[in-house]
């Protein structure tokens, strides 16, 4: 498996031994505990569901999610997702602990996350328009102008940019270069920015090139 769950804590920069810069972003990747274990002959898919483990157990769980956790013999995490998994890999086990060492021999990452919200923006901020002129009693600034016609269609095609909520939406970064793994805090850096903003939850992937390779190795 390679894939894990994260928070984002910050970004800051590190130095390679030529003394160049590089800006990372830093995970708290895990720990992660194996909640189920799915397989193609009573799922129909090879996949494990893991939820991250972090200092405070949520103060509310719903009962199905109660139950969920109780058939596993786990305490209640707030955020659990699924891996999807290449194969059948028999080692893993309800209860199993995944840390940032799964990401040990990974040079590449794909990292999820939700965007931040921006609320209702106007076409210059949300598409870049670059509106009309400011002077000479123009009275057309940053408006989207004829998003259709009166006679012929007669409408506004669907697709059409206009204002909107902007922000809030899922967002994958691929290729994202794994600049250092800290093991004993769970920390994984990476080189560049990741959607959200701190305490975001973020879902990390050995990138398909990294799978690929792994692939061709075996």
């Amino acid at each position: 498996m390679r894939g894990i769950i994260g928070k984002k804590i910050g970004m800051t920069q590190t130095f390679d031994e030529e003394g160049r810069v590089s800006p990372v972003t830093v995970i708290q990747a895990g720990p992660c505990v194996v909640v189920q274990r799915k397989t193609a002959g009573r799922d129909g898919y090879e996949a494990v569901q893991l939820g991250l483990v972090e200092p405070r157990s949520p103060r509310k769980t719903t009962k199905a999610l109660r139950g969920h956790f109780e058939r596993a013999g786990l305490d209640p995490v707030k955020f659990v997702r699924e891996f999807r998994l290449e194969g059948s890999e028999g080692e893993i086990e309800t209860g199993q602990e995944v840390r940032v060492d799964v990401l040990r021999d990974v040079e590449k990452v794909d990292v999820t996350g939700v965007s931040k919200g921006k609320g209702f923006q106007g076409v210059v901020r949300r598409h870049g328009f670059s509106g009309g002129r400011a002077t000479h009693g123009s009275m057309f600034h940053r408006a989207p102008g004829s998003v259709g016609q009166s006679a012929d269609p007669s409408r506004v095609f669907a697709g059409t940019r206009m204002p909107g909520r902007m922000g809030g939406d899922r967002v994958t970064v691929r290729n994202l270069k794994v600049v250092r793994i800290i093991e004993d805090q769970n920390l994984l850096l990476v080189r560049g920015a990741v959607p959200g903003g701190r305490n975001g939850y973020l879902l990390i992937r050995a990138s398909r090139a990294n799978r690929r390779k792994a692939a061709g190795n075996a």
